[in-house]
């Protein structure tokens, strides 16, 4: 009698959900301080090249304070990373075995894609606002920063001196971006690496370069939400968000909107492919040694 075939192991949700958050948070504590010269940049009114603005910003700070931020950052991939890659997995799976183990075309996965980004910007907006209050502090005068500890603090007394809803702040081109985020990595992620198969070593080679040029795209395609993002969630208590975008277009222009684009698609790009080798290394671990 034949022996029964052998059952393939699977990951469990819950671990899938972890794991997508400390591969974020891995990859996190490698660009933070891209993130921070992004934000710094889109929240100048000056020409400062990147360069410009890393050197300062270790002059003034030093080399610790291009880290500066990092608990909000790590909360964040906590939240947001964790979130994203656990419903995009969820929802995958479940789409399969709704189609007898059908996988999902193109179209489809862009969809889920959309659908997870969307669902995990929402728990990760407070930690977002968070993220850019502390990383654009060292900009302003000794008077005005918010001297925020850690993230723990910084969620506290926005609590407490702004409100509860002031921590979901930008919400709404939070969201946004990470829709369009989501449907531009995915569409130009899979047909960068059909392009590139043939031309790059598989593995590690493929996935870099491929994610390279998704990240390239996403920035360009979302840079100008996310711009307008950092500014409603780093704006003073009482400005609307009308009147932060409307000024921002009056006094800085329209290519304002890709201000800090270098720093971007350099954070970007490796953040997404440290990410994603982390999960897998992460994944055939488990696998490995249970």
């Amino acid at each position: 009698m034949a022996a029964p075939p052998a059952k393939e192991r699977t990951i469990p949700n819950a671990l899938k959900f972890a794991f997508g958050g400390l591969a974020g948070m891995g990859a996190t504590c490698v660009v933070q301080p891209l993130d921070l010269i992004k934000t710094r940049m889109q929240l100048s009114g000056g020409g400062k090249s990147s360069f410009t603005v890393a050197s300062e910003i270790a002059a003034r700070e030093g080399f610790s304070g291009l880290y500066t931020g990092l608990s909000a950052g790590l909360l964040r991939q906590a939240t947001y990373t964790t979130a994203r890659l656990g419903i995009y997995n969820y929802v995958f799976e479940a789409y399969k075995k709704s189609n007898n183990n059908v996988t999902p075309n193109f179209v489809v996965k862009m969809g889920m894609g959309v659908f997870a980004g969307g669902c995990a910007a929402l728990f990760g907006t407070p930690a977002e606002v968070a993220l850019i209050r502390m990383t654009a502090d060292g900009r302003l005068p000794a008077e005005q920063r918010r001297n925020y500890k850690n993230v723990v603090d910084a969620l506290v007394r926005i609590v407490k001196e702004e409100g509860v809803l002031k921590l979901w702040r930008g919400a709404t081109p939070t969201v946004g971006r990470a829709m369009v985020v989501n449907a531009a990595q995915l569409g130009t992620y899979s047909q960068a690496r059909e392009m590139f198969v043939g031309y790059v070593p598989d593995g590690i080679p493929l996935h870099f370069c491929a994610s390279m040029v998704s990240g390239l795209v996403t920035t360009i395609a979302s840079m100008p939400v996310d711009i307008i993002k950092t500014k409603i969630q780093n704006a003073a208590k009482g400005e609307s968000q009308l009147s932060v975008v409307s000024n921002l277009l009056r006094t800085e222009g329209v290519l304002s909107l890709w201000k800090g684009f270098l720093p971007y698609y350099a954070r970007l790009g490796p953040h997404t492919v440290l990410t994603f080798i982390l999960l897998e290394q992460l994944n055939s671990a488990y696998l490995r040694y249970t």
